[in-house]
């Protein structure tokens, strides 16, 4: 009889256990699709902010229609892209483009001043760092999935649940300078 109750009470033991585990590897899994929600989120209105810009920076440097066709073109790039690899390097190529367009500006002393162009820029800067923060709040919570599953024995329960690694979203080694893209100051 005590045996039976041992066996038992490590059986239950053993399920509260993987319930436990299969608990916290859809808690991690939840918080990566709340955090990539925030990202879009973010990207949405940085897009949405981008051809407001392209149209201010138009009235005051219309010779540079090739800037602003890259800039267009790379936004359009970023809002299609698909997958976190093709989504990372199109926002790669669009902070690019935005960091020339800020250089651009420099010429043009008058569209340096124009208060549309001052106010599009602070919210660009605004949602660029916004854009940064939900990407560190993404990759921490990829960090603690991934963590879970390489480690023992989650690592057993995950693959018994089909729980797959997350790719981190990353920037190029430029990261810092296409952070500091919509940063210039006038």
């Amino acid at each position: 009889m005590t045996f039976l109750l041992v066996v038992s009470g490590i059986a239950v033991f053993f399920v509260l256990y993987v319930i436990s585990l299969y608990n916290t590897l859809v808690r991690f899994k939840n918080r990566i699709l709340e955090a990539w929600s925030d990202i879009e989120t973010q990207l949405k209105r940085r897009y949405d902010l981008i051809p407001n810009l392209v149209e201010t920076v138009k009235g005051y440097a219309a010779h540079e229609k090739n800037t602003l066709d890259a800039i267009i073109q790379a936004r359009n790039s970023a809002q299609t892209a698909q997958g976190l690899s093709d989504k990372s390097q199109a926002e790669n190529a669009l902070s690019t483009s935005l960091k020339s367009l800020f250089a651009l500006s420099e010429g043009y002393p008058n569209l340096k001043a124009n208060e549309n162009f001052l106010e599009l820029q602070r919210e660009l800067s605004d949602t660029e760092n916004k854009v940064q923060s939900a990407r560190r709040f993404y990759n921490s919570n990829v960090l603690s999935l991934n963590t879970k599953l390489d480690m023992f024995p989650s690592n057993i329960i995950g693959s018994i649940f089909s729980f797959q690694k997350k790719e981190f979203f990353k920037l190029d080694e430029n990261e810092q300078a296409a952070r500091n893209v919509v940063k210039v100051s006038f």
